[in-house]
């Protein structure tokens, strides 16, 4: 396979949080999913902390065994988290406590001084840096210029496109910005919104090497089981159909 298959596992704390239990608990689910084949378990500490609660960031920071990729915001509070947790990676993520889920990337490009600043203090502690960012080619060129290591591509727009032109479109977008971040030398992500039915045209863009994929994967699994559903997207990725 040659793209890394990380697991977010945030809905399954969502799942718990609804009734504040202890269960379903996310590390017996990240430690299936990596049974499963996948490459990475992602995260994304709310500074809300509606799913995911910092219990969840420390046991999961012992237990994991291939690399844990903390979503968060671009805020000194988790800054400060992420020393103490020391995860492989950081993604800086825009957020809003009004919405359901991520909306957009980072504006990258409007907050460059902000942004440069948080990604000196994660490097300062040795900790790489990815910014989850639109396929906006001004926004790639910001992410390189602020010294990011890495870049997500959101690709929410795609996965929600109404036809087969916007989709081709956006689909475009994404390959473009793809091109455009592997030239500048950063490595390649790309997550929001992909499922089982759309996730094949991103896993033939060679220059990404890691989906985040979380809801789609959580969703099948309350009907199929968390290892066969992550096997069952590791499956695809590794065997395009």
């Amino acid at each position: 396979m040659g793209q890394r298959l990380g697991v977010n596992v945030d809905h399954v704390a969502t799942l718990r949080q609804a009734r504040r239990t202890t269960y379903p608990d996310p590390v017996t689910a990240a430690a299936i999913a990596e049974l499963a084949g996948a490459g990475q378990i992602t995260i994304h500490l709310r500074e809300d902390r509606r799913h995911i609660q910092e219990r969840d960031l420390r046991v999961l920071r012992e237990t994991v065994q291939t690399l844990l990729n903390l979503e968060m915001a671009a805020t000194q509070e988790m800054v400060k988290i992420a020393y103490e947790h020391k995860p492989n990676v950081v993604t800086l993520v825009p957020e809003r406590r009004e919405e359901l889920t991520t909306e957009g990337g980072l504006d990258v490009a409007g907050q460059r001084d902000s942004i440069a600043k948080i990604i000196k203090n994660l490097k300062d502690g040795d900790i790489p840096v990815s910014l989850f960012i639109d396929p906006d080619l001004d926004q790639v060129r910001a992410a390189h210029k602020v010294n990011a290591d890495r870049i997500e591509l959101h690709t929410g727009r795609y996965c929600e496109a109404r036809n087969e032109r916007e989709r081709t479109r956006e689909l475009g977008r994404i390959v473009d910005a793809a091109k455009a971040a592997a030239r500048l030398g950063m490595s390649v992500a790309a997550g929001h919104g992909l499922n089982y039915d759309n996730v094949l045209p991103i896993v033939s863009i060679e220059e990404i090497d890691e989906l985040n994929i979380g809801h789609s994967i959580v969703a099948r699994a309350v009907l199929v089981g968390f290892e066969r559903a992550v096997r069952e997207m590791v499956e695809l990725m590794r065997n395009p159909r």
